[in-house]
């Protein structure tokens, strides 16, 4: 017990290491993926998914299904936790996320092993950018979701995470598939 005159000592910060420990993995992961679309050499090609004109439409139309379920995420995720929700906003909520990334790992594979990381156009090299940082961000939240998961956590964790990851899919869509639907036409 302290007296009057000591002061109080801070209680640990039980969140710091978990939470330090979550945003290097997601860190790792996006480094890990700049770096190897970086060094090694791009194929070219890596995605025929029958029933598009091509690889660059088969991506945009994956990429803007995965932002209309991040969409998804993002009004289910607002209505989570408050009272009188809908029993079924969380599993809404939980396999919109599961789809919107299963959507993007073809994408990102063709990125990384066709195209590799590439600078030669400022929309190009943001594009770059926020896809190794998607990645990263997503695998931080699932981090934390996973490792925090047993106690308390701060409120605004997850909010934070969810966001950066619903923003830079958003992002990733605006420089690649709304870019490509309006500078050659919306087809399959």
């Amino acid at each position: 017990m302290t007296s009057a005159r000591e002061p109080a000592r801070p209680a640990p910060d039980q969140y710091a290491l978990p939470l330090l420990l979550a945003v290097l993995g997601g860190c790792a992961v996006a480094l890990a993926l700049g770096l190897y679309a970086k060094l090694h050499h791009p194929t070219g090609f890596s995605l025929d998914i029958a029933g598009f004109s091509s690889a660059l439409y088969a991506k945009a139309w994956l990429t803007t299904a995965a932002a209309v379920f991040a969409v998804v995420q993002l009004v289910t995720a607002s209505r989570m936790g408050r009272p009188g929700a809908a029993a079924w906003i969380g599993p809404v909520h939980r396999w919109s996320g599961r789809i919107a990334i299963l959507l993007t790992v073809p994408v990102i594979v063709h990125c990384i092993f066709a195209l590799g990381f590439q600078t030669y156009s400022v929309r190009v090299l943001v594009h770059s950018v926020l896809g190794c940082f998607f990645y990263g961000a997503f695998v931080a939240k699932m981090l934390s979701l996973g490792i925090i998961r047993r106690g308390p956590r701060p409120g605004w964790l997850i909010p934070v995470l969810g966001g950066m990851v619903f923003l830079s899919l958003i992002a990733l869509w605006a420089t690649s598939a709304l870019w490509l639907f309006t500078t050659k036409g919306v087809h399959s």
